[in-house]
């Protein structure tokens, strides 16, 4: 399941399509903008969508989102987990907050402790 999530987010090209995301999700082009922390010019538009910066976020996302997709039980339970789960020693934040800050390697870094049987 883990790859499927992966492989259906990317474009022929091997960027993160914010519209697969989107679909993905249920979700909008413009919703993709907010739980990313970006500019909804840079999901929407073509050159800002391939830049550095925006890939990096979306690829981000993806990678958490895969990362507790195992014991989430779907991509949409992920998503929620993403969006809703504070998370203990951030100060009540989330990982969308916590990407939008840009500490997902902070994100990723708690889910591998948690995963490796350590308390958050």
């Amino acid at each position: 399941m883990m790859s499927e999530l992966i492989i259906e987010l990317f474009d022929a090209s091997g960027y993160v399509s914010p519209k697969a995301l989107a679909k993905q999700f249920h979700t909008t082009i413009k919703e993709v903008a907010v739980f990313s922390g970006l500019s909804q010019e840079s999901v929407s538009r073509h050159s800002r969508v391939h830049s550095k910066t925006s890939q990096k976020r979306l690829r981000d996302i993806i990678l958490i989102m895969n990362k507790v997709l195992p014991w989430s039980g779907s991509p949409m339970q992920a998503y929620a987990w993403y969006r809703s789960e504070q998370l203990p020693g951030f100060g009540g934040l989330t990982a969308e907050d916590l990407v939008k800050r840009g500490m997902a390697n902070d994100v990723l870094d708690y889910i591998t402790e948690l995963m490796d049987g350590g308390f958050a």
